[in-house]
Formats: C-alpha cells, sequence, structure tokens
C-alpha cells in the first residue's frame, strides 16, 4: 500500500478545509494561453501536508477538459483521461439519460456551463476563515485575471449554515469516507471497515478498490520531448513512466437549487391529523424517512421513531445486519440508503463481500450550501410556516472521484434516478430525484411497515440543477507541468 504524497495533492480532496467556513468558487475562461499559463505560476496552491487553522486562507485549481486543451496539453495526453470528463457533463444526450439532466434540470436551462454558456475553462477554489480573509483573497487573485489573459464567468458564493446543516434542515456531511493510506487510519484494518476505502478511488495513480489503478493520461515511453524539465511525477505502477494524473483527481461539481418552501410545504400535506391540521411529529417523521436521517442527523436504523441528539454524527451502522433488511426502520427508497446502501448489496446482502461491492462507487464530498435560509432557525415547523421568497438557495455540490462512470455517474444513474432501485417499482430518490427517469414517472416513495406499507405519490422535483461541470483537479507536480507548456 503506498502512503499518499501530500505534500502533491491539493489540500481541498484529502482534508475538505472544515474549518475554513468561507468559499468562493469561480468559474474562468481562457482568452490568452501564455498569459494564462504565467499566471497559474504564481498561484500559491494549498497542499495536504497540514490541515489550515480557522484563520488561514487556502488556493486550489481544476480544469475543465476544453481548459487543458485551451491551455496547450498535448494529444498524446489529452487522449489518457476518461471519456466522461473528456465528453463533458453536458457534452452528450446520452450523458443527459444517464444523470437525469432533462426537463428544467436540462443543459439549456444552466446557468452556467453546457453549450449554451460560454466554455468554463478553469475553476479556481478560495477558501477562508472568515468573510474579511476571503474577500482580501478574492481581490489579490482576481484584481489580475484581466492582465493575465482570463475572463470570469462568474463568482459561485457559499456559506455555512447553523449545526451543518443543509437548507431542508437535515444535518450533512456526515458519512464521509476515509482514505486508505491517510495518517487519519493507519493500523486499521480497512477490508472489514466499510468507511475505509481504497485511496485510487479518490486519488488517480494509487490503487482502487479492484486493486488495480485507473487509466488515467501517461507520458508515452521514449519521448522526453513531452517533458524535458523533468517537472512530473513517476508512476507509482513500476513502468517507471512520468504520470500526469498522480496525485489528481476528477472534481464533478453541479450547482443544486434547493425548493425549501415546496418540499416542507408537500410534506406538511401529506400529514395531516383528522381535523386535518399539520401533525408536526408526523410531519417531520415522514421528511426523515425520505432523508434516512432525523434533522440532528441520528440514523432511522439507530433511531426509527424519534429524533436523538446523542446520535448526530453517527455513522456506525448497516441495513442488513442491523436487521433492517426489509425497510421498516430506515425505508428502502430513503436518500442515504440509496446513495451509500452499506451491507445491502448483491450478491450477499449482509456480508463484507456486500460492503465491499460498495466500495467501489463511493465518492468524497466537498461541497457548500450557498444562499440565506429560508428560516434562520432551520427548525421544520419554522420551514412549513414561512412564506416563499425569490431567493435562490441550495448546494454547490462538489465530488472527488477517480472514475466518473464508475462512481458519481453510477450512483445518479442506477441509484438516486433508477425507480426499480432494489425492489421498488416507481420510486426515484425522494429528495434528489429527477423524475421521470428510465421513463418511469417517479416521484412515488414508499415507507415499508411489517403491516401496511405507506405511499405518498405525485412528488415534485425538490433539487433543480443550475449549472455543472466536470473538471480535472491535478497534482501540484502536474500543475508545474501544464504551467510551463509551450
Amino acid at each position: 500500500m503506498s502512503k499518499l504524497q501530500l505534500d502533491d495533492i491539493q489540500g481541498v480532496i484529502p482534508n475538505g478545509y472544515g474549518r475554513l467556513g468561507f468559499a468562493n468558487f469561480v468559474l474562468l475562461t481562457v482568452n490568452d494561453a501564455d498569459l494564462a499559463r504565467q499566471w497559474l505560476k504564481t498561484l500559491p496552491i494549498r497542499n495536504a501536508e497540514s490541515k489550515p487553522a480557522a484563520n488561514e486562507t487556502c488556493v486550489n485549481i481544476a480544469f475543465s477538459y476544453s481548459g487543458l486543451v485551451e491551455l496547450g496539453l498535448p494529444e498524446s495526453l489529452l487522449i489518457g483521461f476518461a471519456s466522461e470528463f473528456r465528453e463533458g457533463m453536458a457534452g452528450t444526450g446520452h450523458r443527459a439519460r444517464i444523470l437525469g439532466d432533462y426537463g428544467p434540470n436540462a443543459a439549456e436551462n444552466w446557468q452556467w456551463g453546457g453549450e449554451h454558456n460560454p466554455a468554463v475553462h478553469i475553476l479556481l477554489l478560495l477558501y477562508a476563515g472568515d468573510d474579511k480573509l476571503l474577500a482580501r483573497l478574492k481581490d489579490d487573485h482576481l484584481a489580475v485575471t484581466g492582465s493575465s489573459g482570463l475572463t470570469i464567468l462568474k463568482q459561485l458564493d457559499t456559506n455555512r449554515l447553523p449545526e451543518h446543516k443543509e437548507h431542508f434542515g437535515f444535518r450533512d456531511g456526515i458519512a464521509q469516507p476515509a482514505i486508505t493510506g491517510s495518517d487519519s487510519v493507519s493500523g486499521s484494518d480497512s477490508q472489514h471497515d466499510g468507511n475505509i476505502v481504497a485511496a485510487g478511488e479518490f486519488l488517480l495513480g494509487y490503487k482502487n478498490a479492484y486493486g488495480q489503478y485507473t487509466d488515467r493520461p501517461l507520458l508515452p515511453n521514449g519521448d522526453p520531448r513531452l517533458d524535458p524539465d523533468n517537472l512530473l511525477p513517476t508512476a507509482l505502477d513500476g513502468s517507471a513512466r512520468r504520470d500526469l494524473g498522480l496525485n489528481g483527481s476528477y472534481l464533478v461539481f453541479r450547482q443544486l437549487r434547493q425548493n425549501v418552501s415546496e418540499f416542507w410545504r408537500y410534506i406538511a400535506s401529506h400529514s395531516q391529523d383528522a381535523d386535518e391540521q399539520v401533525d408536526l411529529h408526523g410531519c417531520v417523521k415522514l421528511a426523515a424517512k425520505m432523508v434516512g436521517r432525523w434533522p440532528s442527523g441520528a440514523p432511522l436504523t439507530k433511531s426509527p421513531d424519534i429524533d436523538n441528539a446523542a446520535l448526530s454524527n453517527d455513522n456506525d451502522f448497516v441495513y442488513h445486519r442491523s436487521g433492517d433488511a426489509n425497510g421498516f426502520r430506515c425505508p428502502v427508497g430513503a436518500h442515504i440508503r440509496r446513495t451509500n446502501p452499506r451491507d445491502s448489496l448483491e450478491p450477499q446482502p449482509g456480508s463484507d463481500r456486500s460492503i465491499e461491492v460498495g466500495k467501489r462507487h463511493r465518492i468524497l464530498r466537498r461541497g457548500r450550501t450557498y444562499g440565506p435560509p429560508l428560516s434562520l432557525s432551520l427548525k421544520p415547523e419554522d420551514l412549513i410556516n414561512t412564506e416563499p421568497d425569490n431567493e435562490e438557495r441550495g448546494l454547490q455540490f462538489l465530488c472527488f472521484n477517480t472514475h466518473i462512470g464508475r462512481q458519481f455517474e453510477f450512483i445518479q444513474h442506477t441509484w438516486i434516478n433508477n425507480p426499480k432501485f432494489d425492489g421498488l417499482y416507481e420510486d426515484d430518490d425522494p429528495i434528489a430525484g429527477s423524475r421521470g427517469h428510465h421513463n418511469v414517472p417517479g416521484g412515488t416513495f414508499t415507507v415499508q411497515a411489517e403491516l401496511v406499507r405507506t405511499r405518498v405519490t405525485n412528488m415534485p422535483i425538490f433539487v433543480e440543477l443550475k449549472g455543472g461541470e466536470y473538471f480535472f483537479m491535478p497534482g501540484i507536480r502536474a500543475m508545474r507541468f501544464i504551467s510551463s507548456l509551450t
């Protein structure tokens, strides 16, 4: 097992910058490649050797496929990137069908990305411990973009909601995988820990969950002209080839607008007592059934009937081995059960083998919320009773993986939008489903029960896609190589 080369990995991938509550994501296009490459050389890219303190700032960077083309990366290296990355998130109708990006989520409706908007070449990620530090960081790096051959297409703001919650009012970011080879998991038995995943699932150039090296751009043998200054690292697979992908990752970025008022009003309309008044506990319970956790973060599989704040950070649970194979506690179609089925997967649900299958589809989430909360308290009763407004709010969804098709796209297509997930019939993800995937309307949610199951139907779309793209976040030595191209 190779130890992670933290000095060459951009810091946001393994660290996430949890102490830095302020971030801005800047979308750039390249107008002059020579000037842009010179600008790249000046960037103080933060590596992963240490986690930043709360009073620090961090800069990271990623490139779209068209951005690498614009910056002059030779074809012999470009062909080594994944086909999903080369095609782009909105590159083909086939990809739209895989992701469920049609109707209101179709690329022609996006605010950025896709073929109908200016090409995004570079994603600059800026992080800071407070708003003043972030403002200064933006001034330092964005004031020179015009003279550096770049145009700012969009600045995507973020925020940090109280108690680590997202806009629907649920605690988020609990079930993050740990990376094999990192200091935080040294000495652990990764084979039997469902939360420890091979480094090669998140970082190119390391062995993945199959014990293999994921395809990546390698310098052709016998052509030193491509890297005359030996800037690129040597591959870890024993081939002695120079590895552009080593310590890099594919970054999936999707701006997701959350229809918070519509979500809670729908829930309330299906949680009324005999007098047609909203049953608050029933309302929260139905929403929790859809999510798979209570608002505090407590998992339903451990606390099925009431919220329990003592379990707010609990990620130590499975489904089949805990006696919830039928979904009587946490419904089979709940959001967290679909996106991470744990021990529910074939060929042997309830076994270590099932968990190992799931590790081949994990992603490393690094997203941030944006926009003001509908209610400052984020309590269900306040979200239900607050009048809708015209503010946009949601999630800047970012995740890292090394095989976009087997990881992010598989989750999106086979688990989130699949109406026949795990024996269901017409249920897509109640939270994030795009409705109408696989030629089935969707919008149905089934709550399994020992005697009589219940179903809610005709759910609208609660999450809308406003823009997106696939990016490559290179290792720092690969970044120097890209900036040295001529």
